[in-house]
Order: structure tokens, then sequence, then C-alpha cells
């Protein structure tokens, strides 16, 4: 099986930005938090800061008791400029197939570059595009392989700054050294779930029949792993969107009953936005709130129906916010819009005024997107809506007007 596929793991990314662009940051510790406090967590550490035992996920506090840091408060949309200085880098040596997140990217090797060693000098072109043209800080690792999935192993294999070929000769020995959690896709749950069908190793894994892959994954999914182990390339199925969310840690003049529920409200709206713009429709609402003291939390929900205008998503969070425990205090927000339908399949509004209602928000969308985030709001959210501003998931890269 020839290689199709070459993937680029950006290194410590948001770490390495802000080292790239503040040069005094060069080879010291860095953690990049969404704020710089001891109780919210590292969002992203560097190379330097992994040496003293900082990963990712750590509390702040906690990371500064190993040793001298750096904590820089996140600047979501610099990363994003710079993901697309990189895209454009990768463009420039072979086309991008996928963007699978802020610092991860698929791309599809063509038939004259699938030899071992022409994608090699190929990915060794795309680590210099990279360095030229966005940063000698930028470092990515890259794996060759004739799948995503073992493209993506192999790119885990050397870091940072590594370069790893998987060819079908190496399968699938060159596997079993690997823990069954670093295959990406097999998290706690699927973990657990082998281990309850006796199986403890990656080469244990391998040695599994295509129907039994099938019976522990319960579905077809476990025969597309029993493939892409053997460096099979499936085609991509089709993919549906599931939920829209947000959350926000609250700043700590906002830890009060009404300083979450006005958070919340800005959540909603940034939510209803987001919605429509990759036009789905939302079936149910749910919020939930995590309190600072009592190790607890409360959460609700509402059905909306075929929902996707902002003002009835308020009004339904009204009538759900009275039901919430009162007292304690809140330290972090969520809303989730669930149920989603695709604009194509949605059943829309049939009554003028729900119609006048998405009307309104489409509106208020095409004002915003002219002149600017906030030109326009609902007024319940006048003193927090600068509060809650985009944070990047790793899967989910914000446009440049977010």
């Amino acid at each position: 099986m020839p290689l199709r596929v070459l993937f680029v793991d950006m290194n410590a990314f948001f770490a390495s930005v802000e080292q790239q662009l503040r040069p005094e940051l060069r080879g010291r510790p860095v953690a990049v938090a969404a704020v710089d406090v001891d109780s919210t967590c590292c969002i992203a550490v560097s190379y330097e800061a992994k040496a003293l035992g900082i990963q990712r996920g750590m509390s702040v506090g906690q990371a500064r008791t190993r040793g001298p840091l750096t904590v820089v408060v996140a600047r979501p949309a610099v990363y994003v400029q710079v993901h697309h200085a990189i895209t454009d880098a990768v463009n420039t040596c072979l086309p991008i197939e996928s963007i699978d997140s802020i610092d991860e990217m698929t791309c599809r090797l063509g038939s004259n570059q699938r030899e071992p060693a022409v994608a090699l000098e190929l990915a060794r072109r795309v680590k210099q595009a990279i360095y030229r043209q966005v940063g000698c800080c930028l470092r990515c690792s890259i794996g060759l392989a004739p799948n995503r999935l073992l493209a993506k192993v192999a790119a885990e294999m050397k870091k940072p700054d590594g370069l790893v070929l998987i060819n079908d000769q190496d399968l699938p020995q060159v596997l079993y050294p690997l823990a069954l959690d670093d295959l990406p896709g097999i998290g706690p749950r699927m973990l657990r779930r082998l281990h309850s069908a006796g199986v403890t190793t990656v080469e244990g894994l391998c040695r599994l029949s295509e129907s039994r892959m099938r019976t522990i994954w319960n579905g077809v999914v476990g025969e597309r792993w029993w493939h892409w182990l053997r460096g099979h390339d499936l085609p991509a199925t089709p993919t549906h969107r599931s939920t829209v969310g947000h959350s926000h840690v609250l700043p700590p003049k906002l830890r009060t009953d009404e300083g979450a529920r006005t958070v919340l409200l800005r959540l909603i709206h940034k939510a209803a936005t987001r919605l429509r713009r990759i036009n789905y429709w939302a079936g149910r609402l749910e919020v939930c709130v995590v309190y600072a003291f009592r190790g607890t939390g409360w959460s609700g929900s509402v059905v909306l129906g075929s929902c996707q205008d902002t003002l009835t998503m308020i009004e339904a969070f009204q009538t759900l916010w009275r039901c919430r425990p009162r007292g304690g205090a809140p330290l972090r927000v969520a809303v989730t819009l669930y149920d989603l339908v695709p604009a194509a399949s949605a059943a829309l509004p049939l009554f003028p005024a729900e119609q006048c209602r998405v009307n309104l928000s489409r509106a208020m969308d095409r004002v915003n997107a002219r002149f600017g985030l906030n030109a326009v709001y609902f007024g319940c959210i006048h003193d927090v809506r600068d509060t809650a501003p985009t944070r990047i998931a790793f899967t989910q890269i914000p446009d440049f007007d977010d």
C-alpha cells in the first residue's frame, strides 16, 4: 500500500506562537491560560514547561509550584491569524485536504509524491515553509502513512519537530510499543471497553478479527478500525453536527447569582449566532452552573422545538433560570444547544411572529458582520458584552469576525 497522507501537527501551538511573537519568552517555561488566576487551567504549555512536569490541563496554581513559569493570557484572534499563515505556508508545498483542528491538518499525497524518498523530501519542504514564512518557533511534527489514522499516530511518535514515516511493511509491528490510548479515538470509555474484552495492548488489538472488532465497537466503526490498522485508506463517512455550546470561567467580580445569569445570557447570544452561521436549528437548550465551594453544580434544560433565534432562547432561559437552586458562589457557566438539525431538514416557523424573530436575529448578524462584533445586541447583556471572549477549542477554528 502506497503512502497517501501527510499529517501536520503543530507542537505546543499556542505557547509557540507566544514565544515567536515575544522573543523574551523563548527558551523559558510558558503556560497559556484563559485568565491569569491560580484556579484556572493551562490550555497550552511550552516544551520548557513540560520539562518541569507541567502539563496541559494542570491548574495554574499547581503549575507555578513546579518552577519559574510565565503565564500568558490567551489571545485567540492572534492564534487564528497564525493558523491561517501556517495553512498558507503548507499550501505552497501541497494542497491541504482538511483542517482537523487549530494545530492539525491533513494533506493528500499525489500519485507522484508517494515514494518514501519523495514524501520525506516534501515533508521537509513543509517544515521549511512554516519556518521561513511564519517563524522559527513554530515547530511541527509530520507523519507520513497510508491513511490518516496512521499518519496522525506517526506524527505523535516523535515530538517536537519530528518526522516519522509508516509504510505497509512496518505494519502492524511498528504500532506494538504504543499504549492503546496512544491511538487517536481511543479515550477512557473505549479503553475500559477494550479492557473488558480482554484487550490490553496494541498488539492484542491488531490480532483481533474484523467481526470481533465490530462487536467491541458495537458497530461498523470497529470494522473501519480493523482496516485502518492494516493501512487501508477508507473513504470518510459524512458527519452531522450534534451540539453548539460555550462555557466560561467567571471572573471574581461576576461570581454571584446575577453575574452568572448575565454571562449565561451572553453565552446564549454567542451560541445562537454560531448556530445561524453554520445554518442549523436547535431543539433543546441546556444551561449549567458549577459552584466554587460546593463541589457540585446545577444544570437544567428546556425544549425549544425548532429554534434559531436569540430572543426565543433568552425567554426559554429566563423560565429555566427560575428553577435554579439559590445560594453558592458560581465559578463556571455553560450553555449548550442540542438536537441540531441542518436547515434543509428543519421544520421552519410557520407563524409571522416566529418568522419576525428569526429575521430580527439574522438582521443583527448582518449589522455585526458589517460594523463589528456587538454593534447591536439585546440590552440584557450590556454590562457583560465584552465578557466571555472567543476561546479556541482545538477542534474548532473561529472565523476572523468572531
